[in-house]
């Protein structure tokens, strides 16, 4: 099939103003095959690169709605003084008055380069260990069921998504400056790909080194990062002033910021021990599922040989009225080519995650299966007021370890099974490595969840045909409980933290309240 450009004014070439965007549908090979693609690159535009133009691809998504998949390029043409780069390292040294971070994960890293643009010296405090290091305690989880409760899968540099996929898109409205990011990742070792891939995404075994590369930056510029190193009280009057450790030290600052990540329990304990105002926030919990890799790419594409195009994924939603109140049931993190993991932070609790390798070249496919919670929903917990989520997700966690046999074996069920409410005599073939037991899903999940997910799995199956429901291989695994927040801090600039709120102090010149 010849080559449709969807923009017919890229005809004509060099006499068009610059910069300007063209589309092209590409077969997958050549969009997907390094060298085919770099030929058409510069087959087609040969005209503008003799010309001295840049053609750059901004975006490339696959089209599967028709029989046919195609692949959709959009291409800026522009005079290169005209492309500007939405990062550069910082290079300058900084020194004086610090910043104190806390927590290493993606939040804390990043606020941690912001800091040096600024001319301000970050230093982050990490509970856990340092991304190359973390791998002994994630080997311990996966081999002898041991779970280090300051370096897992959640807690170390990098944070969760350094060992569990490292997706780089959002459904957030409030996204913020998408491109920076993606341009500080490339800028540290990440692949040229995530700068305009639909969905970006670095992998598993790619990430490690990007972080590292991070933390490199921070150190060169004259950041320090403290590893081993668990925040136990803040130091703080009108202003947040810095941070006692677990081991007897203090730090201070100009400021601190909090990036400790939603799974550091303590740290919302501490702040309600200090009375600093928290609020609670509506989540989601659910359960993890997994189906083979090839059922979901003949689902999606039409085929059963999907020949150079990426694992396929899915996303779905559905509305399900349950408890008198309309709620959402969602997939989450789906991660084509993947693997299931153990994501508690302690001893006694079972919490599932996924995460994919840069190839996603598994022969499974999962993603979390979630339903919105309110507070109301928490029920006996409700006594725990702005932390009843934390809780109520806790006490699921404890009953998935119980249930599968008190270690990180995880329950799980057919999904067959769970949708006609039986409990699975055997259990097909799984990614997780620390073992599943059969289960019922109602040991560990409220009724009105079980019931709203199986409502929502029969309409899934209506939308994705060939089997994604009532195959035998499709996979529950309980819980898929810990990836967002159940609280948050309420702030407001200039107030103390004895008051309504608590003070955060301004950075970066005048922020607006």
């Amino acid at each position: 099939m010849p080559h449709e450009l969807m923009d017919e004014a890229a005809k004509s070439k060099s006499c068009m103003p610059s910069p300007r965007l063209t589309e092209v549908v590409l077969h997958p090979e050549e969009a997907f095959d390094k060298k085919l693609f770099q030929h058409f690159l510069q087959t087609k535009f040969q005209q503008e690169l003799k010309d001295g133009l840049k053609v750059i691809p901004l975006r490339r998504s696959i089209d599967a709605r028709g029989k046919n998949v195609k692949v959709k390029v959009v291409f800026q043409i522009a005079n290169p003084s005209e492309i500007k780069t939405a990062y550069q390292k910082p290079e300058a040294k900084v020194s004086g008055k610090p910043v104190i971070i806390v927590g290493a994960g993606p939040a804390g890293l990043f606020a941690a380069l912001r800091l040096l643009e600024f001319g301000l010296k970050p230093i982050i405090i990490e509970r856990g260990k340092d991304v190359q290091s973390r791998r002994r305690d994630i080997a311990a989880i996966n081999k002898e069921h041991k779970v280090n409760g300051d370096s897992n899968y959640c807690f170390g540099e990098g944070g969760a998504g350094a060992y569990s996929d490292g997706k780089l898109y959002t459904r957030s409205v409030k996204r913020g400056d998408v491109r920076r990011i993606l341009e500080v990742l490339a800028a540290h070792g990440a692949p040229d790909d995530i700068r305009f891939d639909a969905h970006p995404h670095i992998g598993t075994n790619k990430l490690p080194k990007v972080i590292a590369a991070i933390r490199q930056t921070i150190l060169d510029c004259g950041g320090e990062i403290l590893f081993n190193s668990r925040v136990i009280d803040f130091i703080a009057d009108d202003e947040m002033k810095g941070v006692k450790l677990a081991n007897g030290d203090s730090l201070t600052g100009h400021a601190v910021i909090l990036a400790s990540g939603h799974s550091a329990r303590d740290i919302f304990f501490l702040l309600q021990q200090k009375k600093w105002k928290l609020e609670f926030k509506p989540f989601a919990l659910g359960i993890r599922i997994e189906h083979p890799q090839p059922l979901i790419d003949s689902i999606q594409y039409h085929t059963n040989m999907r020949g150079c195009l990426p694992a396929a994924s899915y996303s779905l939603a559905q509305q399900v009225e349950r408890q008198a109140r309309k709620r959402g049931v969602f997939s989450f993190c789906m991660c084509p080519g993947g693997f299931i993991v153990p994501a508690a932070t302690s001893s006694g609790e079972v919490v599932v995650n996924g995460m994919s390798p840069s190839r996603r070249d598994s022969p499974f496919a999962n993603s979390g299966i979630v339903m919105s919670i309110e507070k109301e929903d928490t029920g006996k917990f409700l006594k725990h007021q702005e932390l009843s989520g934390l809780y109520f997700q806790q006490d699921i966690e404890r009953k998935a370890c119980a249930a599968a046999g008190g270690n990180q074996t995880a329950p799980a069920q057919r999904m067959v099974d769970f949708v006609n409410r039986k409990i699975s005599g055997t259990l097909p073939d799984t990614s997780y490595v620390p073992g599943i037991s059969s289960a019922d899903m109602r040991e560990t999940l409220p009724p009105f969840i079980c019931d709203g997910l199986r409502f929502a799995f029969e309409q899934f199956g209506k939308k994705m045909k060939g089997g994604f429901i009532y195959l035998s291989l499709a996979l529950l695994y309980g819980n898929n409980s810990s990836f967002v927040s159940f609280a948050k801090i309420k702030i407001r600039y200039g107030f103390s933290p004895r008051k309504e709120n608590y003070f955060c102090q301004r950075l970066f010149g005048e922020t607006q309240q």
